[in-house]
């Protein structure tokens, strides 16, 4: 059996970017690491957006920025001015890339294409059984999908952010690509929290995604009718469809870490990663992959890694909120933007505001609802 010091089961977002933290840090040249994945090309399957406060480190593969969005509902609509910080857009194919260019420099980390069945842990580390061999390794990353995990148990809600995006080419030149249409509630509710994201790249060419945050998914019919129909208000009539996405990303606050061990640290997705309340991922994985370096040189203990916040529990009761009265969700998020500052709600989303920022947009948001839901997971 082949051993190693650290295996990576994924080779999506969290996994390729572990491996490019470790490929950069000289802490890990003498390490064994190992990739498993089906596939290691991906091409462009994922388009990660992000706000981020001035320059970042991915500044150099940005698809496109914007220093304004958009907020838009029934009762309320504003462009907003969000210097110093910027909406930021990366397709997949350059973010892979890039990570690729520099894992495949180095001898120590090698890349097996191939489907793992099984594993098992024991004193000393984790089996990893794949379709064609088994592999032995001290640290297992695992950022594998497992629905059962979230969707068996009933204790904390589980909402989708699903969605499914047109990039669009028009013959003339439709678009302001100087704002980012964030969210524009204006679109039919259907008792549900639905809204249409739109990234213009150019003026010939934008992102029209048709997003839910709800329980249960739609025909593909139905997303394809909405964009159809949003395109057709918005006068979009002359356009060619280059490319088209879509995806289903949980939204819960179950405890995704108490699935950690001594040698096995669930990443991405599948270890709690994506913000609950918001569906957004590529930040924190950013922030954490640094983390779970940092870690790995003090510590051995993988169950160690990660703690609850406070934020854990703002998150809870957004989504107890947002999943027994799923058609007020465009009344939720108006009332924030109406009376939270922008950079505030960011650091909030970022979980990285103080006490006093927290308390403004708690103050933001209707106030009956979160209550009742602070009330019932209390007592």
């Amino acid at each position: 059996m082949i051993k190693n010091d650290y295996i990576i089961l994924g080779a999506g977002a969290s996994g390729l970017m572990l491996a490019y933290r470790m490929a950069t840090d000289a802490f890990f040249d003498n390490k064994s690491i190992l990739i498993i994945d089906q596939f290691k090309e991906k091409g462009n399957d994922r388009t990660w957006c992000f706000w981020e406060d001035n320059e970042g480190e991915w500044d150099n593969i940005l698809t496109k920025e914007w220093s304004k969005i958009f907020f838009g509902s029934k009762s309320y609509s504003n462009e907003i001015d969000i210097l110093p910080y910027h909406y930021k857009m990366i397709r997949s194919k350059d973010f892979y890339d890039l990570l690729w260019s520099t894992i495949n420099k180095k001898s120590n980390i090698n890349f097996i294409e191939d489907t793992v069945l099984d594993s098992k842990e024991g004193r000393e580390g984790v089996t990893i059984k794949t379709t064609n061999s088994s592999y032995f390794g001290s640290k297992v990353f695992n950022s594998l999908p497992d629905h059962s995990l979230y969707n068996s148990q009933d204790k904390y809600p589980v909402l989708q952010q699903h969605f499914v995006g047109w990039f669009v080419k028009t013959e003339s030149e439709l678009f302001d690509d100087s704002v980012a249409k964030f969210m524009d509630f204006t679109v039919p509710q259907k008792g549900n929290t639905r809204f249409m994201y739109v990234l213009p790249t150019d003026k010939n060419t934008a992102l029209f995604e048709y997003t839910l945050f709800s329980k249960d998914l739609l025909d593909l019919s139905e997303y394809d009718l909405a964009i159809k129909n949003y395109l057709r208000e918005h006068n979009v009539d002359k356009y060619e469809i280059i490319e088209v996405e879509k995806g289903s990303i949980p939204m819960t606050s179950y405890k995704f870490h108490k699935r950690n061990s001594k040698h096995v640290l669930n990443i991405g997705t599948v270890g709690g990663w994506t913000k609950a309340s918001t569906g957004y991922t590529f930040r924190n994985t950013s922030k954490k992959t640094k983390d779970v370096v940092e870690f790995l040189k003090r510590k051995s203990d993988l169950s160690q890694f990660q703690k609850r916040s406070k934020f854990w529990f703002y998150d809870l009761i957004f989504l107890d909120v947002l999943s027994h009265h799923n058609d007020e969700g465009a009344a939720v998020f108006t009332s924030m933007f109406r009376k939270a500052n922008i950079k505030t709600i960011f650091k909030f989303l970022d979980e990285e505001s103080n006490i006093i920022e927290d308390l403004r947009i708690i103050l933001a948001v209707p106030a009956k609802r979160f209550v009742q839901a602070f009330l019932k997971r209390i007592f």
